[in-house]
């Protein structure tokens, strides 16, 4: 009797535990899904600094960038659709080595005698081959909490999860500049590329062979998840954070590029990296702190008054003539980044159609891909013709446009 007594008291114990989503998806695993997210991080600004460096051209440099962003706008969201139908351990695995190939031929191609036109061709199947760790990070979260939480503890662990990996991109955007710099710097300007395509290679087949591949994946063994059809992905609710990811993006490009032309001027373009950091401290802050707000400050409200803040530190960009200014101005606008980036991917997740959870989370991370390289060209052009006084004008444009996509959101959000 006693032992029955003990065995039911057990499972009622059992029964009662909330579950934790760091126990849910194993504790490896937050460690592993950051690092394998550094590469990315690294090799947009790598990519630019070893090009600018190798061939002395700050508009070929950006052109790079957007063959990049083309390479992964075509094959991004495929790749995503593709984890969501095949299982991202597959995915992941073959994209993660080709794409650790495709940045070692790049490391070596920009210091050889070869045209251009092979800089930019590898440059885009480096974007194509680009894996989407972020994204597919999230995806499994979510498919962890919609599994494991009861449905009235769901939205507020999503919304604290998306709030984690928007700090942990935010972290890996501060520590990936800087590492581009620090390599450049004291060792040579292909080294932060080499780095990327090492660190892909071990750090993504980690990620990729790490138990949680299973939550989201469509296993061979049993039946496939139901997938709500394509169409559903074109909807404004979907749509809008991926518009306000674009313009995130395109912050993100402009402001690199622009932060690079003006260090360039100052004799000291290796450095742009160590710089742009700063802008991540108070973004990775305000992100992790994006858990605490109150939920009577609703999604719309929140997109809409940090991505003000981006605005208006961007409007102050075109004035200043100092590194310390500049780097102060970076402070301000990390603090509305933040927490705007975590807004628009918790809406995502709350909109996903069914079983389309990781091409949408691919669709946000393309749309900053896509929208950082087209700005890094673009602005590059403009540094080149008009110096880095006019090319800071350029994040004030992009940050417009994620104040605009946040308006619209809320628009749409009312009918």
């Amino acid at each position: 009797m006693h032992t029955t007594l003990v065995a039911t008291d057990t499972s009622v114990r059992a029964a009662l535990r909330r579950p934790s989503l760091i126990r849910e998806a194993g504790y490896a695993y937050f460690p592993i899904a950051l690092i394998a997210r550094l590469p990315f991080a690294m090799m947009v600004v790598g990519i630019l600094t070893l090009v600018v460096s190798a061939r002395g051209s700050l508009s070929l440099g950006g052109a790079t960038s957007a063959m990049t962003g083309l390479g992964t706008a075509l094959v991004g969201p495929l790749l995503g659709a593709a984890a969501d139908r095949f299982g991202q351990r597959r995915v992941l695995l073959i994209a993660g080595a080709a794409n650790s190939a495709m940045l070692g031929t790049m490391a070596w191609l920009a210091f050889a005698p070869v045209p251009d036109a092979a800089l930019l061709a590898v440059a885009f199947f480096i974007g194509a081959t680009m894996p989407q760790v972020a994204p597919l990070s999230r995806s499994r979260l979510v498919g962890i909490i919609g599994g494991g939480y009861p449905k009235e503890r769901r939205t507020p662990v999503v919304n604290g999860a998306m709030a984690y990996e928007s700090a942990a991109d935010e972290i890996v955007f501060v520590f990936g500049p800087v590492i581009v710099g620090l390599l450049a710097t004291t060792l040579d300007p292909a080294a932060p590329v080499i780095g990327a395509a090492v660190l892909g290679l071990v750090f993504v087949s980690a990620f990729a062979l790490h138990p949680t591949a299973q939550t989201v994946t469509a296993s061979t063994g049993g039946p496939r998840p139901e997938q709500a059809p394509v169409r559903e992905l074109l909807r404004r609710r979907v749509l809008a954070p991926v518009a306000g990811s674009l313009g995130m993006g395109l912050f993100f490009g402009a402001m690199l590029t622009s932060l690079t032309a003006f260090m360039a001027e100052r004799g000291a373009p290796e450095q742009a990296g160590l710089v742009y950091g700063a802008m991540g401290i108070g973004s990775a802050a305000l992100a992790l702190g994006v858990a605490l707000f109150p939920a009577r400050f609703p999604l719309r409200a929140r997109w809409l008054a940090f991505a003000s803040i981006l605005v208006a530190g961007a409007i102050a960009l075109p004035f200043v003539g100092s590194i310390g200014a500049i780097a102060i101005c970076l402070l301000v606008i990390g603090v509305g980044i933040g927490p705007t980036l975590v807004t628009q991917y918790s809406l995502a997740a709350a909109f996903s159609p069914p079983g389309r959870s990781a091409t949408v989370m691919t669709m946000l991370g393309s749309a900053i891909v896509v929208g950082q390289s087209a700005a890094s060209a673009l602005t590059g052009l403009v540094a080149d013709s008009a110096g880095a006084g006019t090319a800071l004008v350029a994040p004030v444009v992009a940050a417009s446009v994620v104040l605009g996509a946040g308006i619209w959101n809320a628009l749409a959000s009312r009918h």
